[in-house]
């Protein structure tokens, strides 16, 4: 598996964000999506990645500056048929390796609170993210769940 910063200009790209803006519209109200699409992925303070194996797309995952000590996490996704390869855990690292090399001392996240998210807020949990209030734009709602992780804690050697 090798990741890879990525243009948003494959098929395989388009594909599955729409799959995954999908399957958020499916589990949240509209209010409460805040996945974002390819062309609020292209924003300059937003870098994109993609997880592969030869050609086949594993997984994608996102880092948006907050401000020069403080990224969210975004776009995390991993096809549905590829799951349980490793892909997710491999993006995350990746992205909080990138987060503390460039400086950030907090990394956060927005996920849902419905059960179908349970995988990735375990995800989350297992690299040391933990519940907080809402960070940035957002507002308390009962359909997120804040995490964030303090960066000096992260050691991906573990």
């Amino acid at each position: 598996m090798h990741i890879e910063i990525d243009d948003l200009t494959r098929p395989a790209i388009h594909a599955l964000l729409q799959e995954h803006l999908d399957h958020m519209y499916e589990l949240s109200p509209p209010e409460c999506v805040f996945a974002l699409d390819i062309n609020a992925l292209r924003a300059p303070d937003i870098s994109f990645w993609t997880a592969w194996e030869g050609p086949l797309l594993l997984g994608c995952g996102a880092l948006k500056q907050l401000d020069t000590q403080h990224g969210e996490l975004k776009s995390m996704r991993t096809p549905t048929a590829q799951r349980g390869r490793g892909a997710g855990r491999a993006m995350l690292v990746h992205i909080l390796e990138v987060a503390k090399a460039r400086g950030y001392t907090r990394l956060s996240l927005e996920t849902g609170t419905e059960a179908a998210f349970q995988p990735a807020q375990k995800l989350y949990a297992s690299m040391g993210f933990v519940p907080c209030g809402p960070f940035a734009s957002y507002q308390e709602d009962p359909h997120s769940l804040f995490m964030a992780l303090d960066l000096s804690l992260f050691d991906s050697k573990k």
